[in-house]
């Protein structure tokens, strides 16, 4: 195997010196070297060796294909562990929706178990127990136009890619997505279909349903005792929405959507992929002849379409530009609630983390934003000196509700017109309405301690 130049220690696995794998790395260091092979004409041609284990041919990224496979793996097995994502007592949900990044999320997951309950089986003690995995699935075909036996078959061949993720039996839940109305589904596919209709933004009518279908996948969690949702957010998609967001006017709230953990919801969210790019999942999921199902993809619409064809240009022009994208936009500072902060989870860290993860326990306990009751946005200041004000004279649920969305549910979602605003806002579903009133209760409770000092006591009153 050839060594690294230069004399010095190298420090990594590869087979020249640079250290890591990332693109702007690999740009500095020398071609692969490369060795003849002959045709069968008998011609010689060059063969490009892998850079890191600098024997096997490269397949992709300057990679083979098994060091292509651990150099994505690491990236997602360095995420869980580093913010503490996966303990052993968890009960996890992934959420499938059948494309590369959720099938590699399901597939590293199942690997992470597998291993885990391999090493308790050898264990003599058995102290530690094996972390639970449950798969999701919201079936979104009513609001496609494929036939219902295409449909069919894609539910079929998913319960046979989770049947086959063994040992250890993993539960799959389908769960239609008007069922988050709790009533007879034909009732609730009329009622959500109506609901998506009153909303005449486009832009806004996808984005709202995507806050459905987070509101579908929590309450699988919920109702089946799952206490962590996994979700295959990847570094391509991450980078489509803070240009989106920030074109939405979501800049304030954008932090909040790119970390690796998100706890404001009432089961957290992790996204264990987050440093991986939608081509490396898509060609590991080729390599390792991974079965998708993407027959009920949509394509996106308004602004949210046009910014995935931008950025699309962009990551042809240069491959690192959604990794430039996403990297500039964690520069922003994260909430609260980007962090676990229960007590005893930094029991199961390895020690080198555990100070870290204590420090966040001790210092970021409590989470005082102020959340739109739609997306879960936190508010902006200028948005909370106007839910200040509403709060005190609101006469009406739907004032209240209203003075608690962000600016941008405002203006793409909410209906102008008063009548349509209260017919939008009777058919929302329970589970959200419950959320709209826990939220509104509690958000008012805070607005109300922000500004008690300077409200006037009974006694004061009086005087």
């Amino acid at each position: 195997m050839p060594s690294c130049g230069g004399g010095g220690a190298c420090g990594s696995n590869c087979s020249r010196s640079g250290g890591g794998d990332d693109d702007e790395t690999r740009n500095l260091l020398p071609e692969p070297e490369t060795r003849s092979c002959a045709d069968d004409d008998g011609q010689s041609r060059p063969r490009r060796l892998c850079f890191k284990c600098g024997e096997a041919e490269e397949a992709h990224n300057s990679m083979c294909p098994p060091c292509f496979r651990a150099s994505v793996f690491g990236k997602f097995k360095l995420a869980v562990t580093t913010n503490a994502m996966i303990a052993p007592t968890d009960n996890v949900l992934v959420a499938f929706s059948g494309g590369p990044a959720s099938r590699l999320a399901l597939q590293f997951i199942h690997e992470m178990q597998y291993k885990a309950l391999k090493n308790w089986d050898a264990s003599k003690s058995q102290a530690l127990p094996v972390f639970g995995v449950g798969v999701a699935f919201i079936d979104e075909s009513i609001l496609s136009p494929k036939p219902f036996h295409e449909v069919e078959k894609v539910i079929e061949d998913i319960k046979l890619i989770v049947s086959d993720l063994t040992p250890a039996h993993k539960e799959l839940h389908i769960a239609p997505i008007e069922r988050i109305y709790s009533l007879d589904l034909m009732e609730g596919r009329g009622k959500l279909k109506e609901l998506l209709h009153s909303i005449a933004d486009a832009t806004g009518r996808e984005d709202f349903l995507q806050y459905l279908r987070m509101l579908s996948l929590q309450k699988i969690a919920l109702d089946n005792k799952y206490n962590k949702l996994v979700l295959g957010s990847c570094t391509s998609g991450i980078a489509r929405h803070v240009l989106s967001s920030t074109v939405k006017g979501q800049g304030y709230s954008l932090p909040a959507d790119l970390q690796y953990v998100d706890s404001r919801w009432e089961v957290p969210v992790v996204l264990p992929l987050r440093d991986c790019l939608a081509q490396e999942l898509s060609m590991l999921c080729n390599l390792d002849g991974l079965k998708l199902q993407q027959v009920l993809d949509r394509p996106c619409a308004g602004i949210n379409g046009l910014v995935s064809s931008f950025v699309s240009l962009l990551q042809d022009e240069n491959p690192s530009r959604e990794r430039t994208i996403v990297r500039t936009a964690e520069k922003l500072k994260p909430f609260g609630f980007n962090k676990f902060v229960e007590n005893g989870y930094h029991d199961f860290l390895p020690s080198r983390l555990r100070p870290k993860f204590q420090n966040i326990i001790n210092e970021e306990t409590n989470h005082s934003e102020v959340l739109c009751p739609i997306c879960g946005s936190p508010l902006s200041e200028s948005e909370l000196l106007s839910s200040k004000t509403t709060c005190e004279t609101s006469q009406t649920s739907l004032e209240m509700f209203v003075a608690h969305c962000c600016q941008s549910c405002c203006f793409q979602i909410l209906p102008r017109e008063t009548k349509s605003l209260e017919q939008f806002f009777s058919l929302l579903p329970g589970s959200m309405m419950d959320r709209v009133k826990n939220d509104m209760s509690a958000n008012c409770r805070k607005l109300r301690e922000q500004i008690e000092d300077c409200l006037l006591s009974d006694d004061e009153e009086g005087t």
